[in-house]
């Protein structure tokens, strides 16, 4: 069911590189089907997205667009203890985002030199969020509050209708709850491109933001240039750094609670104590039997999961940094004595009672985060996402005097004589 291993300084090496090639090339069919949607939106706009609508989600919606006001009709069609709970959600995303907003600022200098820095909020922001089957509420607060945050003036949102070419009303519930200001019945790489490029209907956009399949990851990365995306996400991932104090139950649990969302998805167990590795796939053999995804989970496990035993805790922390993990949980005695030295991870889930499905849905962190390995360079979606920042700069007579001949003389080494001249004609 998954691979049990002891750390020899190659098994593990092994797996880091596998994992690492299941997110790799794009299927080159996939990119020529998504090149030839985006230019067909390109020039033909909205009938094109009507075209493909029809011919992947199976029909056209009567109303593409649903409006801020109308929004707020969807959380009386909703189950109201969902509404209630997505409410709270919201507020604790919120309460930790608004912690992460930068002010602008001016520094003064006594020669009469002003420099500073513009920290403002981007113009318009398109949202993707999935629907049918893989629909995600959660998504549409993780990505809309934190835009609402940093003063983006307008948030867009794309879903694709279902196959009645109604939408789904907990994604229009979660909209109105995170602030969405106008939503769009469309979906696949046909969405993006309308987002991007723009059309009579839907309004061009800066930066788009938000989960999908993999003709809308590959129509983010195509069309990265032409707009910000926030990041290119490979399959979904989870590490467990576990000692010999861990709870087995609790470990299969939250190995299984990544491995479900998809056959690509990787699931892992460092621990240094192999009675625990072993009681933890027995657990695994025991629960996966109750779950609705069991098929996904069990061939998850088996192509991309891993038990691994470490001589000790100091290796298991070596190897979750070389990993660099999506998701990171510390399963030990005193988890707060390994957060410093845990430098590569999206985010991390400290003692047994922080699972990963905890920062999903409620905590507050983002659960937009890098995946494959890019945790190493890239942060989580934040507020500083949907920012942009400008310098200004003012120099007076006497200022620039009293730089003058040092930017002439690095204009000169560099060759760049305009640039030198720019300065001598001022005096």
């Amino acid at each position: 069911m998954i691979a049990y291993v002891k750390a020899d300084g190659t098994a593990e090496r092994e797996l880091i590189q596998q994992l690492r090639e299941r997110s790799g090339e794009v299927d080159k069919k996939v990119t020529e089907a998504v090149t030839e949607i985006l230019e067909a939106v390109r020039r033909q706009g909205d009938e094109a997205v009507r075209e493909y609508t029809v011919r992947f989600d199976g029909k056209a919606p009567e109303q593409v667009e649903i409006g801020k006001e109308e929004l707020k009709s969807f959380l009386q069609l909703c189950n109201e203890e969902l509404v209630e709970s997505m409410r709270r959600a919201a507020r604790n995303i919120e309460q930790f985002h608004i912690r992460q907003k930068q002010q602008s600022w001016l520094t003064t200098e006594e020669n009469g030199v002003l420099m500073g820095q513009r920290v403002r909020g981007l113009h318009r922001v398109g949202i993707y969020v999935p629907g049918g089957t893989a629909a995600y509420p959660s998504s549409v607060l993780m990505n809309a509050i934190p835009a609402k945050i940093a003063g983006v003036k307008e948030i867009v949102m794309v879903t694709p209708p279902g196959k009645n070419g109604k939408p789904n009303p907990d994604i229009l519930a979660a909209a109105a709850i995170a602030g969405v200001d106008r939503v769009f019945l469309m979906g696949g790489a046909q969405a993006v491109a309308a987002l991007a490029y723009g059309t009579a209907t839907v309004p061009k956009v800066d930066k788009i933001v938000g989960p999908g399949n993999i003709y809308v990851a590959t129509a983010k990365r195509l069309l990265y240039g032409t707009v910000d995306i926030d990041m290119v996400a490979g399959p979904s991932e989870i590490l467990i750094v576990a000692d010999e104090t861990a709870n087995p139950k609790f470990l299969a649990a939250d190995l299984m609670s990544q491995a479900e969302h998809d056959v690509l998805a990787s699931a892992i167990l460092l621990t240094n104590s192999e009675t625990l590795a072993q009681q933890t796939i027995e657990q695994l053999k025991e629960q996966i039997a109750d779950l609705s995804r069991a098929g996904i989970i069990e061939k998850s496990l088996q192509d991309y999961g891993a038990v691994i035993v470490c001589h000790d805790m100091d290796e298991a922390v070596a190897f979750a940094n070389d990993l660099a993990p999506e998701h990171l949980e510390v399963c030990a005695a005193n988890p707060m004595e390994y957060l410093g030295r845990l430098d590569n991870a999206g985010s991390v889930f400290l003692g047994n009672y922080s699972p990963e499905p905890l920062g999903d849905y409620f905590a507050g962190p983002n659960h937009v985060l890098p995946t494959s390995g890019t945790a190493r360079y890239f942060s989580p979606l934040s507020v500083d996402s949907f920012v942009k920042k400008s310098s200004f700069i003012y120099y007076t007579k006497t200022a620039l005097t009293q730089a003058k001949d040092d930017i002439i003389r690095i204009a000169d080494a560099e060759g760049l004589t305009a640039h030198a001249n720019s300065i001598k004609v001022r005096f």
